[in-house]
């Protein structure tokens, strides 16, 4: 694509997240991303007003989401619109995240280029999550959210499944014609038995995964030199603003406990983001130096404190508040549980095909 330097482009879709927007976003930058592509759709906290203005200031590429959507859900209307973008068209490295979700790579300096000289042969590169839980934090506070969530999932896990769940970093080369939540999708199949996909330990994939795998093999360590950090709980006061928001994917199931649950996994502590700090920290500082995102910033901390008030005068949010508070941190499953818990899947799966 050019004999210039590459384009690595993050896709974004956001709703009512203005108070993290511009954490996420200089952190992004620091890792080597060159261009934003970001939609959002019916916020009110400010979020889409603050999205102009970066824009603006030649941060990023916004465009408003707000409907009607299609049936597969408000991410996926966005991806759709995005394939006939020419940002996306000109990236030589796309990949689709969510605000919640912050690139750790642990190769090199820590940036998408030291990542891409690790695995040279790499045409898909799958980033695994990895877990941070709440951490016993009930206040929402405007403070950075890798620096306040540091307590984790163990490196290696057994269940559930979707603790193994990645997003992909792919090359834009024509194999894949279309972007999706987890991994491209459309793929050429003149084009597929030259791709080469790699797993954050440096390992390369078997060929489900260029066609249909979301998650990585379980039971086994993933984040060699690279991983996604997943920040999807927060302090208990902004989960319970999240579950007004609804799911970016099914926006009309609400957040409960069982989603508390299958991510609170507080055992481990990872500081390893940490060290982008020294570029990402400027970058921060920057944003705020704007007198308009400044106040746009502090807008959107205010309005996701008195949401959060107006919920607790409503039965089911205040319930789910409670439980929040009564709910231990998870406990992972040993080895020996998960295949069990497997063992009762396979038999479901085998009674559903008879």
């Amino acid at each position: 694509m050019g004999g210039g330097p590459r384009r690595f482009l993050a896709v974004l879709t956001v709703r009512n997240e203005g108070a993290f927007l511009l954490e996420w976003l200089a952190h992004h930058r620091a890792v080597g991303f060159t261009d934003f592509l970001v939609f959002s759709n019916d916020c009110q906290d400010g979020t889409d007003a603050m999205l102009d203005r970066l824009a603006e200031l030649g941060w990023l590429t916004h465009v408003r989401n707000d409907g009607p959507h299609d049936k597969g859900g408000i991410q996926f209307t966005a991806l759709k619109r995005a394939d006939r973008m020419e940002i996306v068209a000109r990236a030589d490295w796309i990949l689709p995240l969510d605000v919640d979700e912050f690139v750790n790579i642990h190769a090199g300096d820590g940036t998408l280029t030291d990542l891409l000289e690790a695995l040279p042969q790499a045409t898909a590169i799958t980033l695994t999550w990895r877990l941070f839980g709440n951490g016993g934090v009930v206040r929402y506070a405007d403070a950075p959210v890798t620096e306040t969530f540091t307590r984790c999932a163990p490196e290696v896990m057994y269940w559930p499944w979707r603790a193994a769940m990645f997003k992909t970093l792919y090359r834009n080369d024509g194999t894949y014609r279309k972007l999706g939540v987890h991994r491209p999708r459309s793929p050429d199949p003149d084009r597929l038995a030259q791709a080469r996909w790699f797993d954050g330990e440096g390992r390369e994939l078997d060929d489900q995964f260029k066609t249909r795998r979301i998650f990585s093999n379980y039971g086994r360590p993933n984040y060699g030199l690279a991983q996604l950090n997943h920040y999807p709980l927060g302090a208990m006061e902004s989960f319970v603003v999240k579950a007004d928001r609804g799911r970016a994917v099914h926006s009309d199931h609400m957040l409960d406990v069982d989603y508390w649950v299958e991510r609170n996994f507080c055992t481990d502590t990872d500081t390893t983001i940490a060290r982008m700090s020294p570029l990402s920290t400027p970058l921060r500082d920057e944003l705020h130096a704007d007198p308009v995102l400044d106040k746009l910033h502090r807008q959107a901390v205010l309005w996701r404190k008195s949401r959060f008030l107006e919920l607790m005068e409503q039965e089911p949010f205040r319930a789910l508040f409670a439980r929040l508070l009564m709910t231990p941190p998870s406990r992972p499953v040993d080895q020996q549980t998960a295949r069990t818990l497997m063992h009762f899947a396979n038999l479901g799966r085998m009674k559903a095909k008879s």
